[in-house]
């Protein structure tokens, strides 16, 4: 299984995106000693539940190599799993802190970061086979969160759903008659936490509910 998730990841040097890929290259040479690559799913290759955000932040994850590390929104989320038992160990904003994900794993729609932290529909598109790749890696992984609204559009559509009947909402429960449920949540971006569009307590319960429709 872990050699399927390996066999899902883009290369180091993915060529798909233009726009992306001048990016990657400004950020290579602006900062030599970060990861500067498609960031690489992370988590339990036994996860039943599946995190899907919208891409890697440039001084996150773009930085450190593994999803929401090194950023606010991480911060986050790390926490909000390790409060609800599904990960273990100390969040220190670093892929070596030895935090381990239980039954979770986290990908993005996009593993690249793309300019202004607003991938383009088509960049969305064209790493959507990566996400579907990395779902057949995960069979056990029936239940999804999606950040956001862009992540929730890129998991409908790898889930074989229907966006029109399946309408972005924070909070909402989609269960697919593919097999798949889709849960909803506002990104935990520091824009919506900043706001209060998105509170700790709002985002925990989301990951509660997802607890429950795993049954």
């Amino acid at each position: 299984m872990i050699a399927q998730l390996t066999q899902a990841e883009p290369d180091p040097d993915c060529p798909l995106c233009p726009r992306l890929v001048t990016y990657r290259q400004e950020n290579r040479a602006r900062n030599p000693d970060w990861f500067n690559a498609p960031v690489p799913g992370w988590g339990d290759p036994e996860a039943w539940l599946l995190v899907v955000g919208l891409a890697p932040g440039v001084a996150g994850a773009n930085r450190t190599g593994r999803p929401f590390t090194g950023d606010t929104a991480g911060t986050l989320l790390y926490q909000t799993l390790i409060g609800c038992g599904l990960a273990s160990g100390v969040y220190d904003a670093r892929p070596d802190d030895g935090l381990r994900l239980e039954g979770v794993f986290i990908s993005n729609a996009v593993r690249c970061v793309p300019p202004g932290n607003k991938p383009t529909p088509a960049e969305v598109h064209m790493c959507r086979p990566f996400l579907v790749g990395q779902m057949a890696a995960l069979p056990r992984a029936r239940t999804i969160v999606a950040l956001g609204q862009i992540a929730h559009q890129s998991a409908v559509k790898a889930c074989g759903g229907k966006l029109p009947k399946t309408p972005f909402a924070h909070g909402a429960v989609h269960r697919l008659h593919t097999g798949y449920t889709i849960v909803d949540s506002y990104h935990c971006s520091r824009l919506n936490t900043n706001t209060g569009r998105l509170t700790a307590e709002m985002f925990e319960a989301v990951f509660r509910t997802a607890m429950t429709e795993r049954g």
